[in-house]
C-alpha cells in the first residue's frame, strides 16, 4: 500500500509595501504669535503715533524696532520649522522644503533692493517706512504661498493669500490707515491662523 503524501502549499508571503516618505508636518504655531506680535505692536504702534493727530507720542524707532524683532523671530522660527520637516523626507521632497526656506532671504534681499533703489531714484526717502511696512507682508505672504504649495498646507496658504492681499490694498491708505489695517487684519489673521494651526496638527 503505497502511503499518500500530501503536500501542504507554503504560506505565501506577503511583502508589507513600502510607504512613500512624505515631508513631516510643519509646526507653524510660534512662527505665527511671533508675526502677530509683531504686527500688533510694531504696525499698531505705528497706526498710534503716525498723522496729523496722533492718538500717542511715541519715538519713532520703537515701533519699527518692535516690528523687526518680531519679523526677525518669526522668520528663524519659520525656516527652523521648515527644515526639521524635511527630516527622514524624500530627496526632492527635503529639496523642495529647503529652497522654500531659502526664499525668505531671497524675498527679503530683494525687497531691500526695491525699495533703497525706488527710494534713491525719485528722492523719495520717507516713503521707505510706508514701502517697509506693505513691502514685508506682501513678501510674507508670497513666501506662505509657495510653502503652503510645497507642504500641501492649506491654512498656510490662505493666510499667505490673505496677507498678500491686505498688502496690496493698504497702498492705497494714509499711513495711520495703512499701519492700522497691517495691525487689525494682519496681526488678526495670524492670530486666527495660530489657533487652527493647532486643530489642524491634532487631525
Amino acid at each position: 500500500m503505497n502511503a499518500t503524501t500530501r503536500i501542504t502549499p507554503a504560506p505565501a508571503t506577503t511583502t508589507p509595501a513600502t510607504a512613500t516618505p512624505t515631508t513631516g508636518e510643519v509646526d507653524n504655531r510660534s512662527a505665527y504669535l511671533s508675526f502677530t506680535l509683531a504686527y500688533l505692536l510694531g504696525h499698531g504702534g505705528a497706526a498710534l503715533s503716525k498723522g496729523a493727530d496722533p492718538l500717542l507720542s511715541l519715538p519713532g524707532w520703537l515701533p519699527i524696532t518692535l516690528l523687526g524683532a518680531g519679523i526677525v523671530t518669526g522668520v528663524i522660527q519659520s525656516m527652523s520649522a521648515s527644515i526639521r520637516a524635511q527630516r527622514g523626507a524624500g530627496k526632492s521632497e527635503a529639496l523642495a522644503g529647503q529652497l522654500a526656506g531659502f526664499s525668505w532671504v531671497t524675498g527679503f534681499v530683494a525687497l531691500f533692493l526695491a525699495i533703497t533703489g525706488l527710494t534713491t531714484a525719485y528722492d523719495t526717502p520717507e516713503l521707505q517706512s510706508v514701502l517697509w511696512a506693505a513691502g514685508s507682508v506682501l513678501v510674507v505672504g508670497l513666501i506662505y504661498l509657495a510653502e503652503g504649495a510645497v507642504h500641501r498646507n492649506m491654512l498656510h496658504y490662505g493666510l499667505g493669500t490673505w496677507l498678500a492681499l491686505i498688502a496690496a490694498a493698504s497702498l492705497f491708505l494714509d499711513a495711520p490707515g495703512l499701519y492700522a489695517v497691517l495691525a487689525i487684519a494682519g496681526g488678526g489673521g495670524y492670530a486666527v491662523a495660530a489657533v487652527l494651526e493647532r486643530r489642524r496638527l491634532a487631525l
